[in-house]
């Protein structure tokens, strides 16, 4: 009867996903406490955590206790206690290498619409810049372990609409309003060059509309066609930084730190504007003095003037990427954290949150009133705690972003 009833139990949970030995294992104890579904369905995401995390297996940490209730509370403080201390990537790299072949292919569809509208994950319960996202190509060529693409779209396949360049020349926008539109939403935006004449369409639309501010958001060392043609001023280019430690461990086949600052480097000295995006920045070991010491470094590299923002940002995770992070055969420490809510999805507590952006906010302290700052995505009372000062809207917030990247773009002309 309880062997019917822990069969019945596993089909809505991810058991196959486990190694046998473990499966083994976690079936032997199930029918020894008789474990609730609830209890059991913790069993074995917490077992699928532990192998991911590559930290000692279950039955390496398993300790029986007097009855049901203890041995499961006993086994999830570990679970807990890994989670609630900075994590470690000491020998993760050489003891868990990425070894995930990524092979893509490349599609052409003809979609309704031009992909054109406001940000997927604004929320009116976080402060937001009330960005317009246009997907210009969807899904990514990298393999970031935290990203949500992968939740929207299959990652090995990589869409390009074949009426795009069409679209955005017929593509109607009032005069009258100034727009910031982002292309790396739904892909990274350096990362495919002009295939497809992505890049032709683009440059082009931002020459016909000088009221559109459009923000080219990569991981890439791509800069290629940028260094070939004469970037729009209204083109702004943007990296999302991470500490080598991340990069090497979490954001797989992306370009490194140092090829992402070089390729701003390399087009700040064609009078591109550019931008830095701390987002997700990540609590581990020694994490704060990491993120710091990059901050340094673009403050010593960059002159004030070259750069048109900084952005900062955490891990925010919804259900649906979670569970699909725990379908994976692949090591990463990324839900390696304390998950609270956070205005209906999964984050860091506000204590690490404003630890993390004042620590990172002093270190840019060069900046401050000469570079546009701002926390993505992350709630209204942080911006007090962090800068100082907060929007009453994010209306508000748009207009202030908007008047200082146009400033910025005039002083270049």
């Amino acid at each position: 009867m309880l062997k019917e009833k822990f069969e019945k139990n596993i089909q809505s949970t991810y058991f196959k996903r486990l190694d046998e030995k473990t499966q083994k294992f976690i079936q032997d104890k199930a029918l020894k406490f008789g474990f609730s579904f609830q209890e059991l369905k913790q069993l074995i995401d917490m077992s699928i955590d532990f192998e991911m995390w590559n930290e000692k297996r279950v039955y390496d940490i398993w300790i029986d206790k007097e009855n049901r209730k203890n041995t499961f509370k006993e086994i999830k403080s570990v679970w807990e206690e890994l989670k609630n201390r900075p994590k470690s990537y000491k020998n993760f790299s050489k003891e868990a290498p990425y070894n995930h072949s990524r092979k893509i292919s490349f599609i052409e569809s003809q979609k309704d619409g031009i992909g054109l509208g406001r940000c997927p994950v604004a929320s009116p319960k976080t402060r937001c810049c009330n960005l317009y996202t246009l997907d210009a190509v969807e899904s990514c060529g990298f393999d970031c372990s935290y990203c949500s693409i992968q939740s929207f779209y299959n990652e090995n396949k990589i869409g390009f609409d074949k009426n795009f360049t069409q679209k955005l020349k017929n593509l109607k926008l009032d005069p009258n309003k100034h727009y910031h539109i982002g292309t790396g939403q739904s892909s990274d935006s350096l990362l495919w060059g002009n295939k497809e004449g992505i890049m032709d369409a683009l440059f082009e639309f931002a020459k016909a509309n000088p009221n559109v501010i459009l923000e080219l958001k990569s991981k890439s060392k791509n800069i290629k066609y940028l260094l070939e043609n004469s970037v729009p001023k209204n083109i702004l280019c943007t990296w999302s930084l991470n500490p080598t430690t991340i990069v090497e461990n979490e954001e797989h086949l992306s370009a490194s730190l140092d090829e992402r600052i070089e390729s701003a480097r390399a087009l700040a000295d064609r009078g591109v504007l550019v931008g830095f995006h701390f987002h997700p920045i990540v609590v581990y070991e020694n994490y704060l003095s990491e993120y710091a010491n990059i901050a340094k470094k673009l403050t010593k590299e960059f002159s004030a003037d070259e750069v048109v923002l900084i952005s900062m940002g955490t891990l925010t995770f919804i259900k649906p990427v979670i569970k699909k992070l725990r379908q994976r055969d692949f090591k990463s420490k990324i839900l390696q954290m304390p998950l609270v809510d956070a205005s209906g999805k999964f984050s860091y507590p506000l204590e690490t949150k404003i630890e993390m952006f004042k620590n990172l906010y002093e270190a840019f302290k060069p900046w401050h009133k000469k570079v546009y700052f701002y926390l993505c995505m992350e709630d209204h009372a942080l911006w007090k705690k962090v800068f100082g000062f907060e929007y009453s809207s994010n209306d508000e917030m748009e207009k202030d972003m908007i008047n200082s990247y146009k400033n910025c773009i005039e002083a270049k002309v």
